[in-house]
């Protein structure tokens, strides 16, 4: 009988990639998926912690797990991700109904739980088990953990001090992705310009950039997230060189005020924050930068606050991921400090940073139409295929196009949080 497995994951991309190997590696054990988690004899909850809504909605998923073991108790459950630290105790007390813990890109428990051994599979990183490609574009993780430990965040607690991947390793990946059918691929980090920093040489992002390029059936490479101070002049240098590799950036600043920034530990001040991005603006004028902002930090005033409105409206980005401050149990701020901003207010806040963003938005994004822009069709979604340009901009198209061609597409329409157009014959690329 085959064993069925339902995998299930929230969070950010890193999650995703955890994912898709750790289901290449089930399928290579003869395991089938199903979407339907009734049907499954295995189940894995990937996690995130680094929002409440994210935590709310594993315990959703843990209780529906937990009325399924009474039915079958021979179901076997792990939980991973970035609810699980080193310490799993309150873990075991709070959900009996999982099997075994295992922390981001903790293989081995979930391994013998469906009584394979994990070395088999590779070995760390399992670098010889990689995801099998959904479509043309692909997420590859290139660096592990954080060592930046910012107050508000449990990153670094969950998943642990910054690791590279040798650089041949993840050249053998992308290969192997293109092979079959991947086209683009975004090199993930939590502070993605860090990486190399452990490795023998120090190789740097732009090294390993530049390997990347050199594959023949590879067209674009993204990466995210990025760092200020890890950002160095020479990984701006090859991003601007390099054909490949797209314009585009996700480098968070989080607040205006340099009160702030010391308070959360960013370790910048907003004066070297500003430095960063004109050097990267010189060297790439029309490149597309989002950003990542928290309102209601404890502590922050209405003056902290308007000094990230002003930096927004001086900056302009291409896109504005905020949230509003939530404790994250285990972290500095968490133990030091009080959450003494009201919930009215940062969900005032919250929507001040919005309507700032869905403004500028609008004003950038509109500047687009009536250019042709170069998209890789991603996939389809309600019957309209979608892309990106290469400064990172949402697409849709207005009319069928194979998924993973390259097509020039000639803006039509703009909206704040996406663009709209029709390919041109002529301008199809490859």
């Amino acid at each position: 009988m085959t064993t069925r497995y339902y995998l299930w994951t929230v969070g950010c991309q890193m999650n995703q990639a955890d994912s898709e190997k750790l289901a290449a590696g089930f399928e290579r054990l003869g395991l089938k998926a199903t979407d339907r988690i009734e049907r499954a004899d295995v189940v894995v909850l990937n996690t995130c912690s680094v929002r409440q809504h994210a935590e709310d909605r594993a315990y959703s998923k843990l209780g529906r797990v937990r009325e399924l073991k009474r039915e079958k108790p021979g179901l076997k459950v792990a939980l991973m991700g970035c609810m699980v630290g080193l310490k799993t105790d309150d873990l075991r007390k709070r959900f009996p109904q999982v099997d075994v813990f295992a922390r981001p890109q903790q293989f081995d428990p979930i391994m013998e739980l469906v009584e394979a051994p994990a070395e088999d599979l590779g070995g760390e990183f399992w670098p010889a088990t990689y995801a099998v490609p959904e479509g043309p574009a692909a997420y590859v993780p290139i660096v592990h953990g954080c060592n930046k430990f910012c107050t508000y965040c449990i990153v670094p607690y969950r998943r642990g001090r910054e690791k590279s991947r040798p650089m041949d390793e993840i050249v053998r990946e992308v290969a192997y992705l293109t092979v079959n059918g991947v086209r683009e691929v975004t090199l993930l980090g939590q502070t993605v310009e860090a990486y190399g920093h452990d490795l023998g040489g120090q190789p740097d992002l732009g090294d390993l950039m530049r390997e990347l390029s050199a594959l023949a059936r590879l067209a674009r490479i993204r990466f995210l997230t990025s760092y200020p101070k890890d950002m160095t002049h020479r990984i701006l240098e090859a991003v601007a060189e390099l054909p490949k590799v797209m314009e585009c950036f996700s480098l968070p600043f989080q607040a205006g005020s340099d009160r702030v920034l010391e308070s959360m530990r960013r370790g910048y001040t907003k004066a070297e924050y500003l430095e960063k991005i004109a050097e990267l603006r010189a060297l790439m004028p029309n490149a597309g930068i989002t950003t990542d902002v928290i309102v209601g930090y404890p502590g922050e005033t209405e003056a902290d606050f308007e000094e990230t409105c002003e930096l927004l409206e001086r900056l302009r980005f291409d896109k504005v991921h905020v949230a509003a401050y939530s404790p994250r149990p285990g972290t500095i701020a968490f133990r030091t400090l009080d959450d003494d901003v009201l919930a009215a207010e940062k969900a005032r806040r919250l929507r001040r940073v919005e309507e700032i963003e869905a403004r500028i938005s609008q004003e950038i994004n509109t500047t687009y139409v009536g250019s042709v822009q170069e998209i890789l069709v991603e996939g389809v979604r309600g019957e309209q295929p979608f892309g990106r340009t290469r400064t990172g901009k949402l697409v849709h198209v207005d009319t069928p196009v194979r998924a993973g061609s390259l097509v020039g597409v000639r803006i039509d329409h703009a909206g704040p949080f996406s663009l709209r157009g029709m390919p041109r014959d002529a301008l199809v690329l490859a």
